[in-house]
């Protein structure tokens, strides 16, 4: 089988192309290729099949077998590697993620547009290119969902925020958003001395979180800037998670500290994000990266 290894700011997955292969058991498969040190070693597998609603679809599973709604980072991949390859034939576009490239990156050489099948929906996606290679891609993330029981916590109400959760005995305070897949934003004096290895998984399968959840401590440098840190459901600790980056801008915003458009850095790298209030979606800028390709055996 022939695989080719990407990431988005470091938030790495193993990409096969299924418009030439086939993949019977990808959730078997993803905790095989993705094991670092017996596998390739990544944070999961990400499958870019044929569509009849989209350019292409991605399907996508995490480290441990269990497929995902949606991945911010490894979508931009997808669609990098679907133009890159010639997967789709891309078309111009006046959408607002393209607006949003044009704005950001004036020095690009052209710019296209592709639509993505995810279990989030189908997903626009902008692509800024230099020299035939995507460089910068802006993901239409969709609109955030933010009741209780949508998105899921065992929560009364119509919105999480600001909500106090036990975990070892301390008293966290938390915002939750939904963006295909559930999310818990902590904000904190500083990020880097949260001890996530401890405090991560125990968020993660917690009660209060019927589906578990993506857990985030997030400190706030000003009012379009944070930092964050990310424990990944069903992956781990992650140097990146862009549907995580995109519920802590919104979250943000819900619990008034930072405003509506914001530079998140996370271990990986930078992203930039929006929640635009005229179409209610959030809008996602990052790089995308192709390492290397390469056979994996049959099992």
């Amino acid at each position: 089988m022939r695989f080719t290894k990407m990431h988005g700011i470091g938030n790495d997955y193993i990409y096969v192309d299924c418009f030439n292969a086939t993949v019977e058991r990808p959730d078997q498969l993803a905790r095989m290729v993705s094991d670092r040190h017996f596998g390739i070693g990544a944070d999961g597998l990400i499958l870019i099949c044929p569509s009849n609603k989209a350019d292409v679809q991605m399907r996508m599973f995490n480290a441990d077998g269990s497929e995902s709604e949606m991945c911010g980072n490894g979508v931009r991949c997808v669609a990098k590697y679907a133009f890159e390859h010639g997967l789709v034939k891309s078309a111009d576009g006046h959408s607002h993620n393209l607006q949003l490239l044009q704005t950001l990156f004036t020095d690009a050489e052209s710019y296209r547009e592709i639509a993505v099948e995810t279990r989030r929906g189908v997903l626009p996606i902008g692509l800024a290119i230099w020299n035939d290679r995507v460089e910068q891609v802006c993901v239409n993330m969709g609109e955030p969902i933010l009741e209780p029981g949508d998105i899921p916590v065992n929560v009364v109400g119509q919105q999480v925020v600001g909500v106090p959760i036990t975990v070892l005995d301390q008293t966290l305070i938390m915002t939750c958003v939904s963006m295909g897949n559930p999310h818990a934003v902590f904000y904190c004096d500083d990020a880097a001395s949260v001890d996530l290895e401890q405090l991560g998984p125990l968020v993660e399968h917690h009660a209060m979180f019927p589906q578990r959840v993506n857990a985030h401590f997030v400190q706030r440098l000003r009012d379009k800037e944070v930092v964050m840190r990310t424990w990944e459901r069903g992956s781990g600790m992650t140097l990146a998670c862009g549907t995580g980056a995109s519920a802590v801008c919104v979250a943000g915003v819900l619990a008034s500290k930072t405003g509506a458009q914001i530079l998140a850095h996370l271990p990986g790298g930078d992203l930039n994000l929006q929640w635009n209030q005229q179409d209610n979606c959030v809008y996602m800028i990052g790089t995308a990266t192709e390492v290397y390709s390469g056979q994996w055996p049959d099992h």
